[in-house]
């Protein structure tokens, strides 16, 4: 897009000597065009994006991951030409990818099917969210049975069962989601022309199969790709860029 890319983190600025963030939130407001904020706490994206006048997108937070289901969206409509009628399947852990799937999916009319175990569930007020978007028009439902969930689904989705800063219980939630790994026996559950996809790192034979991540129903490759080319077109929008 020819712009010019700063990476900075805590340790480059004065957030990591104790600066408040909502000051450097106005220092950088001075100095950019656009802002990307990958952080743990969406409180601190919230803060930011309040303090300063240019575009902020949220990259990542410990509540929703926003940009990564723009790319998801992106494969779908790829695959299936449009979202009408389209039922997508999110299998393991309640976490930000799941949040943003069940919001991204409500908006575009898809239904949106979240398989968890118990203790495990989405953020309620992100369903309750994604119900209200849905207008009665798309199916939002909650489930701790995974072969329910996927019964029919055009496309099946599971991410990591520990994600960032939740590594300590990674061992411990082994058995907890065993029953939610995405394999050969489950996918035939599934619509038989449904699509896997994976918002990577994938650990393969934990969450997903060796089988079913090389197979034939897999697009996580092109769901990769489509990150690229969902933020240029995030990115391309935001900073008014013309056909």
């Amino acid at each position: 897009l020819g712009g010019q890319v700063i990476d900075l983190n805590p340790s480059q600025t004065q957030v990591g000597r104790g600066e408040p963030i909502q000051d450097t939130a106005r220092v950088l407001d001075r100095y950019l065009d656009i802002l990307a904020i990958r952080t743990f706490e969406q409180k601190q994206l919230e803060t930011v994006a309040e303090y300063a006048q240019i575009p902020i997108i949220n990259a990542l937070t410990d509540l929703e991951h926003p940009c990564q289901i723009l790319a998801d969206l992106l494969t779908i409509q790829e695959c299936f030409g449009s979202f009408s009628g389209i039922t997508l399947t999110y299998l393991g852990d309640g976490n930000n990818v799941a949040h943003s799937l069940l919001l991204g999916g409500a908006l575009m009319g898809i239904n949106v099917h979240v398989a968890t175990p118990d203790g495990y569930k989405p953020n309620n007020e992100i369903v309750e969210s994604a119900k209200k978007l849905a207008h009665n028009v798309s199916e939002i439902l909650l489930t701790d049975d995974p072969i329910e969930a996927v019964k029919g689904a055009q496309v099946l989705y599971t991410d990591v069962w520990a994600s960032m800063g939740q590594e300590d219980s990674a061992d411990a939630r082994k058995p907890v989601f065993e029953s939610y790994q995405v394999n050969e026996e489950l996918l035939s559950h599934a619509d038989p022309e449904a699509i896997v996809l994976h918002c990577l790192p994938a650990h393969r034979g934990e969450e997903i199969t060796e089988a079913v991540l090389e197979g034939k129903h897999s697009r996580v490759w092109d769901q990769a790709e489509n990150r690229m080319h969902a933020q240029k077109a995030l990115l391309a929008s935001l900073l008014g860029f013309k056909e």
